[in-house]
């Protein structure tokens, strides 16, 4: 894998890989997002925040084809993805994790990254039903960067363990691995500290920055505000479906708006 998690075309950091323009969605009389906008920037560990039931799940629900938005757009890799599915938006480059882990129990562990890589596959289903050359070849290759991830992520030594039997932090990392699998420019994590010790959250943190070295940007939903402060580049902050703050971790640490979000004070008094 050359030291990367996976081989998707890289372009030059800086640029503008998502784009989510006023985007609103609603669910009969909620207004789970109301009029959103924010930007990705390839190559940067972007943090979106909130206190709970900001919207940040739907968010990534949006733009990974759970939910399709009332009105505006989310344009990645300079193609709308409104009303794709979720196979194709994956396919596209959008991996994710989820806030409870979901993982197949009764696979091992390299199982598991395996079917991360089968989104990639081309082999049809004649070919797979026949074990013809062509499905040997792209199954032989999916176990070895199935297992590469693993080392990757740092329990290549699971390998062969079904993942019910995994610690809850070796979950956590098999999850990340299987999302790399499918190949991502983005990745989006849904609290992947959840349930960590401060050690778990410190290995963790290196990861995130190790994923994102490889050329892979990064999104991130996470409530360990230390976490987010010291790994992300650019922050949004959503409070009620409602974009509220944006900025550095620096900025955004010292707004008001978010100050009054968190500690639950009139802005005027934050």
């Amino acid at each position: 894998m050359s030291g990367a998690p996976g081989s998707a075309p890289r372009v030059a950091e800086g640029d503008e890989l998502l784009v989510l323009d006023h985007v609103t969605l609603r669910f009969g009389g909620v207004v789970a997002l109301n009029d959103v906008s924010f930007s990705l920037r390839r190559g940067e560990i972007f943090g979106l925040i909130g206190p709970n039931g900001a919207g940040k799940t739907t968010c990534f629900n949006a733009m990974t084809g759970v939910y399709r938005p009332t009105s505006g757009s989310i344009v990645f890799n300079g193609s709308s993805i409104v009303g794709r599915k979720k196979h194709q938006i994956t396919r596209g480059g959008i991996a994710r994790t989820f806030q409870n882990v979901r993982l197949f129990p009764e696979m091992t562990a390299l199982e598991n990254v395996m079917v991360g890589a089968d989104a990639h596959h081309k082999t049809s289903v004649l070919s797979a039903l026949f074990r013809l050359p062509r499905h040997w070849r792209e199954e032989q290759q999916g176990r070895e960067r199935a297992f590469e991830l693993l080392r990757f992520v740092g329990i290549a030594n699971r390998a062969g363990e079904v993942s019910r039997n995994l610690s809850y932090g070796e979950q956590r990392r098999l999850e990340i691995a299987r999302a790399l699998a499918t190949n991502p420019i983005l990745l989006c994590l849904d609290e992947p500290a959840a349930g960590f010790n401060p050690a778990e959250k410190e290995e963790l943190l290196k990861l995130i920055r190790k994923i994102r070295d490889t050329g892979v940007t990064v999104l991130l939903i996470e409530h360990d505000m230390r976490l987010v402060m010291g790994v992300t580049d650019r922050i949004v902050v959503l409070e009620f479906g409602k974009k509220i703050a944006e900025g550095t971790p620096a900025e955004v640490r010292d707004n008001p708006a978010v100050i009054a979000a968190y500690l639950g004070v009139p802005t005027d008094a934050a």
